[in-house]
């Protein structure tokens, strides 16, 4: 007979160390609320595990802070593949760190299901210094997509994303807001980071395009750059860092050849993010071609 409970009487961690103890070889499949995790375990260790499109030690460790939801286990179920090789110990281990580390990000992000946004700020308080990866997670901010959505598109855990979104939140960068709360007119009109935010983007986009054609292309890299500041200003936000990213990969690749302008690409890209593109993006595609 397969074991089976609700994780509201029993947390995960204290199921898997119950089989493990024992050494089965079988599957937990975990749901809450239409999600599905599964953790494999032969001879009693953990082998694989997934939750939507994380999969491994992450998967184990996002399932590990579940509070709610049913599980059960069914013995002799096998995965095809072999994604964790550490022991069970040291991913409980670890499991128990982020879930202290989540009771401290849950003060200020009490739920997946809000939805960050840019809040109006106050002169002079624009300026700040951000990670790629800050700035991947930055450009998929829009105002309208909540924070387990963005986890789910960029394929991060979503213990990754409140961590950095955290940061943000304390800096007063980005603000949180519920599913039913209607976007206040100032934040519809800024879905994206500010102007002074965008600049600095610009700036790092420029230098890594300059690093790579050299002073001799200096004045078709400043152009675009120009340009795009010039866009920024009138408010065209995220789509003039795009499109100005478009530009340079096109000179490089005119002036340097496919495989310098591939570099550049390689580059420039994680800055933005792999954001889905918008109408925008795609009528300056056509029109650059």
């Amino acid at each position: 007979m397969a074991l089976q409970g609700s994780l509201t009487e029993l947390s995960l961690p204290d199921v898997i160390q119950l089989v493990s103890v024992s050494g089965k070889t079988g599957a937990f499949f975990i749901e809450r609320d239409g999600e599905l995790g599964k953790i494999f375990l032969v001879d009693g260790q953990i082998v694989d595990a997934s939750i939507g499109a994380t999969r491994g030690e992450h998967a184990v460790y996002e399932l590990a802070t579940w509070s709610s939801g049913d599980f059960s286990f069914q013995p002799g179920a096998r995965s095809d593949r072999t994604t964790i090789q550490v022991s069970n110990a040291s991913l409980m281990m670890e499991a128990a760190r982020r879930l202290d580390e989540w009771r401290v990000l849950g003060r200020k992000i009490p739920s997946l299901d809000l939805i960050p946004y840019f809040p109006r700020r106050d002169q002079g308080q624009d300026q700040v210094t951000l990670s790629p990866q800050e700035w991947v997670l930055v450009t998929r901010i829009d105002g309208t997509t909540s924070i387990q959505d963005i986890a789910s598109d960029l394929r991060w855990g979503a213990f990754e994303v409140s961590k950095l979104l955290f940061g943000f939140l304390t800096s007063g960068l980005v603000a949180l807001r519920s599913p039913e709360e209607t976007p206040a007119v100032e934040q519809r009109m800024q879905a994206g980071p500010s102007a002074q935010t965008l600049l600095g983007l610009a700036d790092r986009i420029r230098a890594v395009a300059l690093d790579i054609v050299g002073p001799g292309a200096r004045r078709t890299i400043e152009k675009q750059y120009d340009h795009a500041r010039t866009l920024i200003e009138q408010g065209e936000g995220l789509n003039a860092i795009r499109a100005m990213v478009r530009q340079h990969s096109k000179a490089i690749s005119l002036l340097k050849g496919a495989e310098v302008a591939a570099m550049f690409d390689e580059q420039a890209q994680p800055l933005l993010g792999q954001m889905r593109p918008s109408n925008t993006d795609r009528e300056a595609k056509r029109h650059d071609m």
